[in-house]
């Protein structure tokens, strides 16, 4: 892997870091209850959320420019593994062996296609 692709994959995932870190402050958002569905939508905690969604998008388009068409997907996947961590820890949701599974399936995909190349 040359060194731009290696760039462009340190963008992507860096974007998709973001994205998980913005779904969980949505979450967050959703747990609270509020007085209308006006402050529920226009808190500053969701605006930023989507302002983040919207900041990721732009490194994707960005990251696109460098790597192949069929490696965005897989780096993508890594974001799963990013919310099954931050539920983990942040909201305190149990590790079922479905999910271990799940996430061991996703890292065997993410190791077969990167040695694979």
């Amino acid at each position: 892997m040359d060194s731009t692709v290696l760039l462009y994959s340190c963008v992507l995932l860096l974007g998709v870091f973001i994205s998980s870190i913005s779904q969980v402050m949505l979450k967050k958002a959703a747990l609270k209850e509020y007085d209308s569905p006006i402050k529920e939508y226009l808190n500053p905690l969701v605006v930023f959320a989507y302002v983040l969604f919207v900041g990721t998008t732009f490194l994707s388009i960005l990251a696109y420019r460098g790597i192949p068409l069929s490696m965005g997907p897989i780096l993508e996947a890594t974001s799963y593994i990013y919310v099954t961590v931050f539920g983990v820890t942040i909201f305190k949701e149990k590790m079922t062996k479905k999910k271990l599974v799940a996430l061991g399936l996703i890292l065997a995909g993410i190791c077969v296609y990167s040695f694979g190349r």
